[in-house]
């Protein structure tokens, strides 16, 4: 059933996701896009034009908005912003207050966390390790063992 939720910048047509278990999961923009195999938690967010699709999980008080993208088995949580044109794929995770935004890419089995921010242009990917209060931003690409602690 849609009706209206207010995601912070006036009320939008809305749902709420209902999730694969079938329980009523958190508010999607009706502009938004989340497939019934994903699970979103029902204090989570998806808004504006972003895309959360295949077996990806957006848990706690995560949001996902503008136009980014959250798909295969990713995972976010936590207070984590995923917006822009950013995009977690893969088995990544992204917790804690973490944003990603952007065009900033974390895939594969890359995990962010803390209060980090991964923007620009960045890829954070393989088995990478970004934690506590780091900055990746530009160009930079972290990859395979990389571990970074800021």
């Amino acid at each position: 059933m849609t009706t209206v939720f207010d995601f912070g910048n006036g009320m939008v047509p809305a749902h709420q996701h209902m999730n694969p278990c079938g329980r009523l999961g958190g508010w999607v923009a009706e502009t938004a896009f989340v497939e019934s195999t994903v699970y979103v938690a029902n204090t989570a967010q998806v808004f504006e034009y972003a895309r959360v699709r295949g077996n990806a999980k957006v848990f706690d008080f995560a949001r996902v908005f503008e136009a980014a993208s959250v798909y295969d088995e990713a995972t976010v949580s936590g207070n984590t912003k995923i917006f822009g044109n950013a995009e977690i794929y893969g088995s990544a995770y992204v917790c804690n207050s973490t944003q990603v935004h952007g065009y900033a890419q974390v895939y594969e089995d890359a995990f962010v966390c803390g209060t980090s921010q991964v923007h620009g242009h960045a890829k954070v990917h393989g088995h990478a390790w970004i934690e506590g209060n780091s900055l990746i931003l530009g160009e930079e690409e972290f990859l395979g063992d990389n571990r970074v602690s800021g």
